[in-house]
């Protein structure tokens, strides 16, 4: 199954139609038809990842995403782990030291 059929078939079952979804993401029908019968490889990148993010979907696999999470704190947190995994073993656990510390602190608490 190609991204462009995953796509299609993910927003007809969380859409009404994809008419629904292209007015709701703000991308104009016929973009949005034609993306989804030639393929999606043409569409700017950045309406991919907004729409795999309204999806649900990973934008690099398309698979689905858990349903709670963003797909903006699925890449922070990505992000976050390559930096770490680029330090040694003293950086590695001063940055769980200063993670600590800041956990403590009231105005940094989530």
């Amino acid at each position: 199954m190609t991204k462009a059929e995953i796509l299609k078939k993910e927003i007809l079952r969380q859409y009404r139609s994809v008419r629904q979804f292209a007015m709701d993401m703000e991308i104009p029908y016929s973009t949005l038809v034609t993306a989804l019968e030639r393929g999606i490889e043409g569409m700017a990148y950045g309406t991919v990842i907004k729409m795999c993010d309204k999806l649900s979907l990973n934008p690099v696999d398309f698979t689905s995403l858990e349903r709670d999470a963003s797909l903006g704190a699925h890449l922070l947190e990505n992000r976050v782990m390559q930096n770490y995994m680029k330090l040694n073993k003293v950086g590695r656990e001063k940055v769980l030291e200063l993670m600590d510390d800041f956990a403590e602190i009231e105005k940094y608490k989530a």
